[in-house]
């Protein structure tokens, strides 16, 4: 069956035609009627509208053939913090942090963010409609289709890649993941000897913060070094984690490996201590939890809607009360509330208000900054003593505008882009993320289809994907910290991934030579007789092919374009 049909398959099963209507209509009108206070004017409408476009699109992503993580982060986003949370809170009439706007103020907010979905869902539609360098079926113009031929075998792989057999992995090919976890340990280690040892990690996060204060690694001047610490302790133990688990998962001589496994274990127990949820804010715990589900799904589609759909609810209804390890007995004070409705609106969802808030910042207060919100946020590891201008946190800056004690105050994606250029930014930054996120989403799907156990793509994406939440709800600065650490991590994925081709390349090289007489110098028999030798070589090439790149012939084809050459 072909990738084309397979989507219009999944667009005519039984439960499309509900889906789309529960997300797209019947939720965010069943919110809508509930009893408040709030007013039913232009701004309520609108938010009706935004909640409606965000879960119309997160039910086609969910219907949609192919697995695209990014694009379902995105709309699984907007559709809780942008669109069901806010549309809870106007039907209340109320909001979980201060609002000093006016309601024109609320409705622009809202304006300039359906207007963003939309320049982000235009951008993925170029892309869509882009056909790639080596299409599909002839005359094709969707290139959802054409990368679908390249990507979908008739039955959906293994989301675990090829189980290869063979003979016992040689652990040169994996040196430098090795090293790259080794490095990422000892910072982990680092981490938490310097805030108190693994005690400190199963408190809360107040207590995290004491340490960091104690430590001597935050102070009013400047966060650089607290940032880059704890992101450095958290951030690449994830990465190689996930990277040797493919590797475990894909390759089964590689779980005899000692030092392989071993390797495995020490960093899923840094995982466990510095990654664990008590000490993490929930927007990272999420990411670790999602980022790992993701690499373990891979490309299987029925997998891929269950973790978006838990995702929902666990939105809606788990995440307000998973604050419970925020501070320690004394000062935790849980929010009493009789429905749900109300734990949405006035737990944590402050996104939309917020960007109300950006908007009569600039309109009201300092108006525009004109790219210095951006500029701070590209240059984030450059001290405050070095540069005293340096900009602060989006949120920090209208939340001391505001005059407000607590300045922990998210910045979402459109009030970044808001604050610095108005509308010409919200719409070119959204059009490019839109861009960014369908182009990587199309190349993860060639990466599944390949299966390359060291294709570093399929790593990074996932954790991209998961993220996304903290990148979207921000602020911009207070993110780059830990985006900077996993782009360096990719850096080390890539290297390894070429090493990997490198070796895969020698080894199939290495029958030439001895077929000529020579002795290959990575011959898995190279010191043996040449009767042994040839066996040796092929069962080696063999392991070594499966295993980092699928061949061409081991793999379904999708109908040539143009015919072949003679």
């Amino acid at each position: 069956m072909s990738a084309g049909s397979s989507q219009a398959g999944d667009l005519r099963q039984w439960w499309a035609a509900p889906l789309v209507v529960v997300l797209g209509g019947m939720l965010p009108v069943v919110v809508g009627l509930q009893r408040g206070t709030g007013e039913r004017d232009l701004a309520f409408v609108l938010q009706l509208l935004l909640t409606a476009y965000a879960g119309t699109r997160l039910a086609f992503v969910l219907l949609r053939g192919l697995t695209r993580p990014l694009q379902g982060a995105f709309w699984l986003f907007v559709y809780t913090a942008m669109g069901i949370a806010p549309l809870a809170q106007l039907v209340i009439g109320q909001f979980p942090t201060l609002f000093v706007g006016t309601r024109d103020h609320l409705t622009t907010a809202i304006l300039l963010v359906l207007v963003g979905c939309v320049a982000f869902d235009v951008a993925e539609l170029v892309v869509a409609r882009r056909r790639p360098a080596a299409s599909g079926a002839r005359g094709s113009t969707d290139a959802d289709g054409a990368v679908a031929a390249r990507v979908a075998p008739a039955a959906p792989p293994s989301p675990r890649g090829r189980a290869v057999t063979g003979p016992p992995s040689d652990l040169r090919p994996y040196r430098l993941l090795v090293a790259g976890s080794a490095v990422a340990l000892l910072v982990s280690v680092a981490l938490v000897v310097r805030l108190g040892g693994p005690a400190t990690f199963f408190s809360s996060r107040q207590a995290i913060s004491e340490s960091i204060g104690a430590a001597g690694l935050a102070d009013a001047g400047s966060q650089v070094g607290s940032a880059l610490l704890r992101g450095g302790g958290t951030m690449p133990v994830l990465v190689m984690l996930l990277a040797l688990t493919r590797v475990l998962l894909t390759v089964r001589p590689a779980r005899r490996s000692v030092v392989l496994v071993g390797t495995w274990l020490a960093l899923l127990g840094a995982n466990v201590v510095v990654n664990n949820p008590v000490s993490n804010p929930r927007y990272w715990a999420l990411t670790v939890l999602l980022s790992t589900v993701f690499v373990l799904v891979g490309a299987r589609r029925g997998w891929y809607r269950t973790v978006l759909v838990g995702g929902l609810v666990a939105a809606v209804v788990v995440f307000p009360y998973a604050d419970r390890f925020r501070y320690d007995e004394a000062g935790y004070r849980p929010l009493e509330s009789q429905s749900v409705l109300t734990t949405m609106a006035m737990k944590d969802f402050d996104q939309m208000v917020m960007v109300a808030n950006t908007v009569t910042y600039t309109q009201v207060g300092e108006g525009h900054t004109g790219g210095r919100q951006l500029l701070g946020a590209v240059l984030f590891f450059v001290p405050r003593q070095v540069w005293p201008g340096k900009a602060q946190d989006t949120g920090v800056l209208v939340g001391e505008w505001m005059g407000t004690v607590n300045t922990n105050l998210s910045s979402p994606w459109w009030a970044e882009l808001w604050v610095d250029g108005g509308w010409v930014a919200v719409v070119l930054g959204s059009a490019a993320l839109g861009l960014a996120a369908a182009r990587a989403d199309r190349r993860y799907l060639v990466a599944l289809r390949r299966a390359r156990v060291s294709d570093p793509v399929l790593v990074v994406v996932p954790v991209v994907a998961g993220y996304a939440f903290i990148l979207l709800r921000g602020s911009l600065l207070q993110a780059m910290g830990r985006l900077a650490i996993l782009a360096a991590c990719g850096l080390v994925l890539v290297l390894w991934d070429r090493q990997m081709r490198r070796w895969s390349d020698a080894d199939e090289a290495a029958p030439t030579v001895a077929a000529r007489g020579a002795v290959p110098s990575r011959s898995v028999g190279a010191a043996r007789s040449s009767g042994r030798a040839e066996p040796r070589s092929r069962a080696a090439r063999t392991h070594s092919a499966t295993a980092l790149s699928a061949e061409p012939s081991a793999r379904p084809q999708a109908a040539p374009s143009t015919p072949p050459t003679r």
